[in-house]
C-alpha cells in the first residue's frame, strides 16, 4: 500500500528530530571535549606584575672583601655580590681537584673555603693556596652547602639523613642529630636557629647550641630546596608544588601558593631555591616556569614559561646600569634575564647546554654552568653579551670574596684572579721611563 501525505510528513518530522538529536549529541560531545581540553591543557602564563606590589630596594653597597657564608650568599639567597673589581679576564691562581663529585659550591669565610663533596667528605681549604686544612667524613651521600655562623659550620646529609654542627677551625663534630628522612636543603642560620628542609615533607628549626628541634612545619611534599629568609619569614617550595611562607619564630604557615603545573593536571615541583627581593619571591619549577609571588600574601604576580624544567635557582640584582632583573637558567639550555616586576624577557642567551644549578651575579656579570659539556660562562648583565668562558662546570658556577672568584667544576674548585689591565697612564709612564733610560745610557 502506498504511503499517503500524512505518513510522509511524519517521516520527515521524525527524521528532523533524529538529526536534531544527533546534532545535540555532537554539540554536547564537542562542548565536553572543549571543557576537558581546557581543563587538562597546560595553563597559560600569568602576567599581573604591574598589579601586584613591587618595592624597588636601595642598591647594595659595592664591597672590596667579604664573606660568602651560606648557599646563595645572603639569607634571602639573592646570589648577588656587587664587587665591581671582580670581572673578566681572569688568570688561574690554584686548582683543587679530586675524583668525587662536588655538586654544591663552597662557602667562603675569613680566608677559608668550606664544602662537602658527594661522598660526604667535608673540607676546609686555604683560599689563598687551595691546600687542604682539614678533612672530615660527615656522611655517605651529600648534595648541599654548609652554612657558617659564629665559628661553626651547620650542614645536612642525604645518607644518613641528619643535621650536624662542626667546629670551623678544626672540623670536629660538635653535635649531630638524626632526621626522619634524607636532607639536601642547604641550611640558613638566623640568630640561634638553623633552618632547613627534609624529604620527610617537613621544614625544620633546630637550636644552634645542641641541634634540638624547636619546631617543624608540615608542607605539601618533600623539601629539597633551601629555605630563603627575610623579615622574620622563611620561604621554600616543595615537591607537592607549593611555595610556602613560614613564620620563622613559630613555624606557623603564613601562606601557601601552588604552581600552575603541567598539562593533564600534573603538578609542578619546586626544586629551585627561591630568592627574595623587591617584595617578591622568585623561584623556578619543574613545570618549566619561573614564578614571582608577593612576599606578604603569596599572590602570583607573574609566571614565565621556558622550554623545559627549571631546577635552577635565580639570582636577582638591581645595579646602577641595569634595573631589577631575575637571572635564571633552564634545562632548555638558555639563560633568561627577566624583568623582576613584570616577568618580561630583557634578553635570552644560549648557555651552551642544560642548566641545572643556580646562577650567580658578581659585579656586572652573571655566571652560569652547564650540565652537558660541563662549562661555565659569564654574561654581561646589560645586554647579555658573553664575556667569560671556562672549560669546567656542571652545577652551581662561582662564588666570590670580593677579590677573586672560586669556580666549582664537576669535581674541582678553581681560584681565578682578575687580570689587572694596564692603564694609559701606566703605559705612558713606562714609555717615559724607558726613554729616560735610553738617554741615561747614551749620556
Amino acid at each position: 500500500m502506498a504511503d499517503g501525505p500524512t505518513s510522509k510528513a511524519r517521516w520527515w518530522k521524525d527524521r528532523r528530530k533524529l538529526a536534531a538529536a544527533i546534532g545535540g549529541v555532537v554539540v554536547v560531545i564537542g562542548v565536553g571535549a572543549l571543557i576537558a581540553y581546557n581543563a587538562l591543557k597546560r595553563p597559560e602564563d600569568v602576567k599581573r606584575g604591574n598589579e601586584v606590589p613591587f618595592k624597588v630596594e636601595h642598591h647594595k653597597k659595592v664591597v672590596k672583601t667579604t664573606n660568602w657564608p651560606l648557599f646563595g650568599y645572603d639569607r634571602a639567597r639573592t646570589r648577588w655580590l656587587p664587587a665591581n673589581g671582580v670581572k673578566p679576564p681572569f688568570k688561574r691562581l690554584w686548582k683543587y681537584g679530586d675524583r668525587p663529585l662536588i655538586e654544591f659550591p663552597p662557602i667562603y669565610v675569613n680566608g677559608r673555603l668550606y664544602f662537602v663533596n658527594n661522598n660526604g667528605q667535608a673540607f676546609a681549604l686555604d683560599a689563598d693556596t687551595g691546600k687542604v686544612i682539614w678533612e672530615r667524613p660527615v656522611g655517605k651521600l651529600n648534595a648541599s652547602s654548609p652554612a657558617y655562623a659564629r665559628g661553626r659550620l651547620y650542614m645536612v646529609t642525604l645518607v644518613p639523613g641528619k643535621v650536624l654542627a662542626l667546629d670551623a677551625k678544626t672540623g670536629k663534630t660538635i653535635w649531630s642529630r638524626p632526621l626522619p628522612g634524607r636532607a639536601e636543603s642547604s641550611p640558613v642560620v638566623v640568630g640561634h636557629t638553623v633552618y632547613f628542609g627534609c624529604e620527610s615533607t617537613q621544614l625544620f628549626a633546630v637550636s644552634t647550641r645542641n641541634g634540638k628541634t624547636k619546631w617543624t612545619a608540615e608542607l605539601a611534599g618533600a623539601v629539597k630546596a633551601a629555605p630563603a629568609y627575610k623579615d622574620g619569614t622563611l620561604y621554600v617550595g616543595d615537591y607537592g608544588g607549593e611555595m610556602s611562607a613560614v613564620n620563622a619564630k613559630t613555624g606557623e604557615i603564613r601562606w601557601q601558593a601552588g604552581a600552575q603545573g603541567l598539562s593533564f593536571s600534573r603538578t609542578g615541583e619546586f626544586y629551585s631555591t627561591p630568592a627574595v627581593a623587591f617584595g617578591r619571591v622568585y623561584s623556578g619549577n619543574n613545570d618549566g616556569r619561573v614564578y614571582s609571588f608577593d612576599a606578604k600574601t603569596g599572590e602570583l604576580a607573574w609566571s614565565y614559561s621556558t622550554g623545559s624544567y627549571v631546577y635552577a635557582g635565580p639570582s636577582v640584582a638591581d645595579t646602577k646600569s641595569t634595573p631589577p632583573t631575575v637571572y635564571i637558567g633552564s634545562i632548555d639550555g638558555n639563560l633568561y634575564a627577566l624583568d623582576a616586576k613584570t616577568g618580561a624577557a630583557r634578553w635570552i642567551q644560549s648557555a651552551g647546554g642544560p642548566v641545572i644549578g643556580s646562577t650567580s651575579v658578581i659585579g656586572n656579570v652573571v655566571y652560569v654552568a652547564t650540565f652537558s659539556g660541563t662549562t661555565t660562562s659569564g654574561f654581561k648583565l646589560k645586554g647579555g653579551r658573553k664575556v667569560f668562558s671556562y672549560h669546567t662546570g656542571a652545577y652551581h658556577p662561582v662564588i666570590s670574596d670580593g677579590r677573586r672568584i672560586y669556580l666549582t667544576g664537576y669535581s674541582s674548585i678553581t681560584a681565578l684572579q682578575p687580570v689587572k689591565k694596564k692603564t694609559k697612564k701606566g703605559r705612558s709612564g713606562q714609555a717615559r721611563n724607558a726613554q729616560a733610560g735610553k738617554k741615561a745610557k747614551s749620556g
